[in-house]
């Protein structure tokens, strides 16, 4: 089962007065009271995806339920590069467009903005297309009243599309309007978030293997 946004149905509890009698906190209970209720003879996986973990209630967090943290970073050159064919594979590229150096200049970009920079750049060669062909079609009906002649009855001349692939022209374009939409100060609350997550499960280096058992040692411990 995977939950998108899980965000949106698991915030910690007690902050949810303004949504009809605390109606998310008994969702957020009943998803809990389910989860308890799975074992090892239910081959059932939940998995949930958010952009705000800091908001998540953290006994979904606990040992049992959501026990298992995956930060996924933003996409580094080769994984933008990738993202970029994958988004244009049904597209015609201009054999002067250079993908590679596109994935390189776009630092930051998560994969959401990759795809709108490709989507930017189809439809201005779209409308570049649709234009050319608005402006073949006036030069015939000039052409057809300068001869006297019936528009309907003249063959078309150059039907070729003028604009048979996006070009380099329409990616620059693109990249005047491009953005980022996860900032620094995003990247470094997910990261401190992940760091804080995985010490408070492990027992780092407070925890010293001894002969005929394990003792557990605090700060304070050390200090003296």
């Amino acid at each position: 089962m995977f939950f998108d946004e899980l965000d949106s149905i698991a915030k910690s509890r007690g902050g949810s007065g303004g949504d009809g009698g605390g109606a998310g906190d008994r969702v957020l209970n009943q998803i809990l009271t389910e989860m308890d209720g799975m074992n090892a003879k239910k081959n059932v996986f939940i998995i949930g995806a958010t952009n705000r973990p800091d908001q998540i209630d953290s006994a979904l967090l606990r040992p049992g339920r959501l026990d298992q943290l995956i930060y996924i970073p933003l996409p580094d050159e080769a994984s933008r590069l990738s993202i970029l064919q994958a988004t244009l594979r049904k597209s015609p590229i201009a054999p002067g467009v250079d993908l590679n150096f596109l994935a390189k200049n776009t630092a930051g970009f998560s994969g959401a903005d990759l795809t709108e920079i490709c989507q930017r750049a189809a439809k201005l060669a779209i409308r570049a297309s649709i234009d050319a062909d608005i402006r073949k079609e006036r030069d015939r009906k000039d052409k057809a009243e300068a001869a006297g002649e019936d528009v309907s009855l003249m063959d078309e001349e150059n039907d070729e599309d003028e604009v048979p692939a996006i070009t380099v022209e329409h990616f620059e374009e693109a990249m005047q309007f491009a953005r980022r939409s996860v900032s620094d100060a995003d990247i470094r609350r997910y990261e401190m978030f992940s760091t804080t997550l995985q010490q408070s499960r492990s027992f780092g280096n407070n925890f010293k293997a001894q002969e005929g058992g394990a003792t557990f040692q605090n700060e304070a411990d050390d200090d003296e």
